[in-house]
């Protein structure tokens, strides 16, 4: 189905301090590309995604478009109420959609707090509507909203934890669903498409977006890293059913409630044969930094299908500077594709995109050069989650040139790649 866009820039969005939502029609909605603000084209704008939320951001003021000049202009107190305080407003699309532009603000304090790790897209209000800027980078449905029936959800879940109460990886599961809400759990639990194996604790790289661990006085982990090493029987206890019955079946090693599965590649391997041994149906997939290829090799020479690699840059500096690694590089993970590749697997960059630094003309080149050389075959659209302004810092983002434009620059790659996939999800590569 083609998406909607509004029949103007919508306007400004601000909150006052009671967290009411307001919108402003002196000024037009802005859209930020690595700190460089943008008036959205009305191709750019699609509705707020069922699902979306809608976030304040302390300490930063919104900043929109002038419509008689067209310069981006700082909004500094409440319109309606002059003198009243305000912060900028930001949405956090719902899965399977991509942001061209982040959220357009100025910080306002010399210590600004730390935004918690979520995406922070541009928003703004036109024709009774929120409108983002954004696009559907996966037609997929297996994490919309509406596909969850939270009643139906709860009982399967507190009756299969009942069933397995022996089983503790399915007791953590149940954790993540219940506690955090968790697509994939949730998608376990009613079981359908991709369903997560978490299994190690720990991890070789101290990435400055880790989602299950922050360090003390950084912003909070958005979940609980899994606490113990689940063995081979309790994981494939959950993989082999869900992979016989499941429709479009996956069961992925790596998730964001653990540190590194390559860590405990001996498990893994005794993992996927016990599987391969009851089913040969469905995707056995890794999700992974891609760090250690000789266990990628150990484990695709036991039946993994599929692996995703997390990638925020095709630059090795940058992507040091994020991933903090401890012993492994780029070109360890650039290895670990060409293993795959030498079997024949699959492979997905779950390549982490950010306005202004993923269409980066240099970035832009580096990823080029990479796909041309080792040839993955499927890029994911996913959004950086980590406060922009501080992202920015880590890589130590000096751009020579301006970006391509989030839009510009998926165009110029399909066109220089038409044999790579594209999308948001990993994809289910064996069928009944």
């Amino acid at each position: 189905m083609p998406e909607k866009h509004p029949r103007s820039v919508p306007a400004l969005l601000f909150a006052d301090p009671a967290g009411h939502i307001i919108d402003y029609n002196g000024l037009t909605m802005a859209g930020s590309s690595a700190g460089q603000f943008y008036k959205p084209q009305l191709e750019d704008l699609i509705e707020l995604p069922p699902g979306s939320e809608l976030f304040r951001l302390p300490d930063r003021l919104p900043v929109g478009i002038d419509p008689n000049s067209g310069e981006p202009t700082l909004l500094a107190t409440n319109p309606y109420t002059p003198g009243d305080p305000i912060q900028a407003v930001a949405a956090f699309m719902a899965p399977a959609h991509t942001a061209i532009y982040t959220a357009a603000y100025q910080t306002c304090s010399p210590k600004p707090a730390l935004l918690p790790l979520f995406s922070y897209t541009a928003v703004g209000w036109a024709d009774g509507k929120m409108w983002v800027t954004g696009f559907r980078s996966d037609a997929d449905q297996r994490q919309d909203a509406d596909q969850f029936d939270h009643k139906l959800l709860k009982r399967r879940t507190l009756s299969h934890l009942g069933k397995h109460q022996h089983n503790r990886l399915i007791q953590h599961l149940g954790k993540c669903c219940l506690t955090y809400g968790c697509p994939a759990a949730r998608n376990y639990f009613l079981r359908r498409w991709e369903a997560p194996l978490p299994t190690s604790p720990v991890c070789n790289a101290a990435c400055a977006g880790c989602i299950s661990l922050q360090p003390s006085g950084s912003c909070p982990s958005t979940q609980d890293r899994i606490s113990f090493i689940p063995t081979a029987r309790e994981i494939a206890e959950i993989a082999v059913p869900h992979l016989k019955l499941a429709p479009r079946a996956i069961a992925s090693f790596g998730q964001g409630c653990e540190g590194e599965p390559l860590l405990q590649a001996n498990l893994l391997e005794k993992s996927v044969r016990l599987i391969r041994s009851q089913t040969d149906r469905g995707t056995l997939n890794l999700n992974t930094n891609g760090s250690l290829p000789d266990a990628v090799k150990q484990l695709a020479r036991a039946g993994l299908d599929s692996i995703r690699i997390s990638l925020n840059s095709a630059q090795s500096d940058k992507h040091r500077a994020y991933y903090r690694p401890k012993g492994f590089s780029l070109t360890d993970v650039c290895r670990s594709i060409t293993v795959m590749k030498q079997f024949r697997r699959h492979v997905s960059l779950n390549y982490f995109v950010l306005p202004g630094c993923t269409d980066d003309p240099q970035e832009f080149t580096a990823l080029c050069n990479l796909i041309s050389e080792f040839q993955p075959d499927f890029l994911q659209l996913r959004n950086l989650n980590m406060d922009p302004e501080f992202y920015l810092q880590v890589i130590n983002h000096q751009p020579q040139q301006p970006p391509l434009g989030i839009r510009q620059w998926l165009q110029q790659l399909r066109h220089r790649f038409p044999s790579l996939g594209f999308g948001y999800f990993n994809p289910p590569i064996s069928f009944e």
